[in-house]
Formats: C-alpha cells, sequence, structure tokens
C-alpha cells in the first residue's frame, strides 16, 4: 500500500532553516506529481509546493516561493522541502502528499506530517 513517511520538522528559530524529507513507498514513484501542504490550528490546510514527476517543474505558494525549494529523488523515492529564512507564520505541521500523474492537488495519499514550531 502507499505510504508516505515525512521527517526533519522540529523547533525553529526565525531566520533559520530547515529540511523536511517524505520517503514515499508502495507505487511507482517517478510516475506521479508531489506536493507539500501545511495544517494550522483549526484544520486549515493550505498548499505550499508541488513538483512534476521528473522534478522539471515546481510550484510555489506565493509567500514562500523566494524562501522554500522543492526537489524529488526518484532514485530513493524521496521528495524534500528546504526551508529558508523561517518565520513564525511557518509554523504549522507540514504533509506530503501523492498526486496524480497530471496535478500534485489530486491528491490520493497523504502522509502523517511533521510539525515545525518555534520556540517563544
Amino acid at each position: 500500500q502507499v505510504q508516505l513517511v515525512e521527517s526533519g520538522g522540529g523547533l525553529a528559530q526565525p531566520g533559520g532553516s530547515l529540511t523536511l524529507t517524505c520517503a514515499a513507498s508502495g507505487f511507482t514513484f517517478d510516475m506521479y506529481q508531489m506536493g507539500w501542504a501545511r495544517q494550522f490550528p483549526g484544520k486549515v490546510l493550505e498548499w505550499v509546493s508541488g513538483i512534476s514527476h521528473d522534478g522539471r517543474e515546481t510550484w510555489y505558494l506565493t509567500s514562500v516561493k523566494a524562501r522554500f525549494t522543492i526537489s524529488r529523488d526518484n532514485s530513493q523515492n524521496i521528495v524534500r522541502l528546504h526551508l529558508n529564512d523561517l518565520k513564525p507564520e511557518d509554523a504549522a505541521i507540514y504533509h506530503c502528499a501523492k498526486g496524480s500523474r497530471w496535478s500534485y492537488r489530486e491528491v490520493d495519499a497523504w502522509g502523517q506530517g511533521t510539525q515545525i514550531a518555534f520556540s517563544s
């Protein structure tokens, strides 16, 4: 069965960096678009980024475009999200998503998520 396992979240500092990793299994990884979405308290979900099956095309939420970078390694079935210049408003649970062949937003599987929080 499809499994998506995220890692890399944790306590962040404003201006800091983190790299989130999603390890995928149970499907032919290099055939599908992948995405990252974040969930805020109250269950509000916001799409952050997406990547085409071959990594040649990427998409970003406007507010993160200059700070986040999505990438994938089809040889290891991994998709990463590198977050730079973190801001308190980036605090959320970040979920990896398996999209369709045509859109990262046509999701048929989600990971459990990895949380980013800021120390007070």
